[in-house]
């Protein structure tokens, strides 16, 4: 009977191990940047999580499609940036057969599609029914962002359908940084300019802008943002998959951290610890049962970095 119960005790030993090694063998967390803000700012704070959790993460920066690709692949574990509506292409190649997991909602209430100074709504354009009415102070140019984003095929396919009467309009396709200097330089000569604006994002902080109605079918009304899993990977990872379930933010902790990178010259890094060190109770929901890479308690790991 002695015999039985070591056997029997060392093949639970093995199994704790076994299960420990299996969480380890997930290091590093490979995630997904298209370039964004928001995405910089919350993959931060999914990074000091990780890191107090005793995993590693790698960040690549890729463009929208190519991050669908890696996830489908397996070459991306998670991706925080699911945009919804304004991905819907992407969710019907990917997500919907399966291709791509669709995890949890990590935000509510966002806004996305063309918008103008406030000098521009004062002039009269407050739909995307009247650019057309001021086609030559525009220019007849959309500023997007990078090649490739979804948002940027709605704004290509409003052009190639002629909707609103855009179809002459050209659409300039950018980095995310690039597209808000041109806006920075077109306000500073009180110049017409439409762009691409989101909430939340800095922008709404440093801009006395206003968003377009009239754009719904293309890019919805108030939207949610999704976290994008490969395949399997929450019951490969079941611990870092359980963290990724539990994470929601909200555009108000996503304002304060990004401002904090661009008002103070902080890394994203050390605005997602300063924000996490003063808002320490948002860990309880997040952390609710997860265990760290080798067995332990998540939330007293974390707490214990912070």
């Amino acid at each position: 009977m002695k015999k039985m119960t070591t056997v029997i005790v060392a093949g639970a030993l093995g199994l704790g191990a076994s299960v420990a090694w299996a969480e380890q063998s997930c290091s590093p967390v490979k995630m997904a940047d298209p370039g964004w803000s928001d995405i910089a700012a919350t993959n931060a704070i999914a990074g000091f999580l990780l890191e107090g959790m005793g995993y590693q993460t790698k960040v690549d920066s890729l463009a929208v499609p190519i991050t669908y690709g890696g996830l489908q692949d397996g070459q991306v574990d998670v991706f925080l940036g699911n945009w919804m509506p304004a991905q819907q292409g992407f969710h019907d190649k990917f997500i919907a057969n399966g291709k791509v997991v669709q995890l949890a909602k990590n935000l509510e209430g966002t806004q996305f599609t063309l918008a103008v100074p406030d000098y521009v709504y004062d002039a009269g354009v407050h739909s995307f029914d009247d650019l057309n009415k001021f086609a030559d102070k525009f220019g007849e140019k959309l500023y997007g962002i990078g090649a490739g984003a979804p948002a940027n095929q709605s704004l290509q396919e409003i052009i190639k359908k002629n909707d609103f009467n855009l179809g002459k309009w050209k659409l300039v396709e950018s980095s995310e940084q690039a597209m808000l200097a041109e806006v920075n330089r077109a306000v500073k000569n009180k110049r017409f300019i439409t762009f691409l604006g989101w909430t939340p994002h800095p922008m709404n902080v440093k801009l006395k802008m206003h968003y377009l109605t009239g754009g719904e079918q293309y890019f919805g009304t108030a939207g949610s943002v999704y976290t994008l899993t490969r395949p399997g990977y929450a019951q490969a990872c079941p611990e870092v998959g359980k963290l990724f379930s539990q994470l929601m933010f909200t555009p108000a902790m996503e304002n304060t951290i990004m401002a904090d990178v661009v008002d103070n010259k902080k890394t994203n890094a050390e605005a997602a610890r300063a924000w996490l060190k003063a808002n320490p109770q948002v860990l309880d929901t997040w952390l609710a049962g997860v265990k760290t890479a080798d067995g332990k308690d998540a939330l007293a790991a974390v707490k214990a970095k912070l």
